[in-house]
């Protein structure tokens, strides 16, 4: 098992994930029963629970909700479901698929609406798996480059300079906030966020809050 510091420096070499752009659906039938497969990009947990509970608002006529999800660059998060249908028949099945397409910071769900006939542990595995695939196939797989997140605060006196780096760097700006103390999100390439962190740095009134690898 590698330590902390090995695992650091794995991520650190990753450079892009692949994901799903956007929402995307895919549906699968058997005697009876309808699978709906939703696919949708996501970076954490507390955003795959909102997407769930959205998902089982729109299908509450549904019996079952399975899914699963991955995270992290280095695809060291996960998780799988089945929800309340036979252990290991549609969680897993579902988080197969996200590892079959080499996919990360994605949450899978697969609706069932019951049809009245029992498919058997078999026959769940491919309906769960099938729709799984089908709601992937339906959506459009990018490669995303990997970004070390940071939010930066300093002093209004600072900002000029503070965006003249930025802005040298070509570096998104999110969540800007230019008052008496100002604040800004922004991420760095990993093949230079060291030198462009170290010359943050020589503001006097620089704080930087790091926000992850993603």
């Amino acid at each position: 098992m590698c330590n902390i510091v090995e695992r650091q420096a794995f991520v650190s070499s990753i450079s892009k994930y692949r994901t799903i752009s956007s929402q995307s659906e895919g549906l699968y039938k058997e005697k009876g029963s309808k699978f709906i497969g939703i696919a949708h990009k996501c970076y954490s947990e507390e955003e795959a629970k909102e997407l769930l509970e959205l998902w089982r608002k729109e299908h509450h006529q549904a019996r079952h909700l399975c899914y699963a999800y991955r995270f992290g660059v280095d695809k060291s998060k996960y998780r799988a479901n089945d929800d309340g249908e036979p252990g290991n028949s549609a969680g897993p099945p579902i988080l197969g698929q996200i590892e079959a397409f080499d996919l990360s910071n994605v949450v899978i769900g697969v609706v069932r609406y019951y049809g009245g006939t029992k498919l058997g542990v078999g026959g769940l595995i491919n309906a769960y798996r099938s729709a799984a695939k089908d709601a992937i196939e339906n959506g459009q797989i990018v490669e995303l480059e990997v970004y070390r997140w940071v939010k930066l605060g300093f002093d209004y006196n600072d900002m000029p300079h503070v965006m003249n780096l930025l802005k040298k760097n070509d570096l998104a700006l999110k969540d800007k906030h230019f008052e008496a103390q100002c604040s800004v999100t922004t991420n760095l390439v990993l093949q230079n966020a060291d030198q462009i962190v170290g010359e943050l740095k020589n503001f006097e009134s620089m704080e930087i809050e790091e926000l992850g690898v993603f």
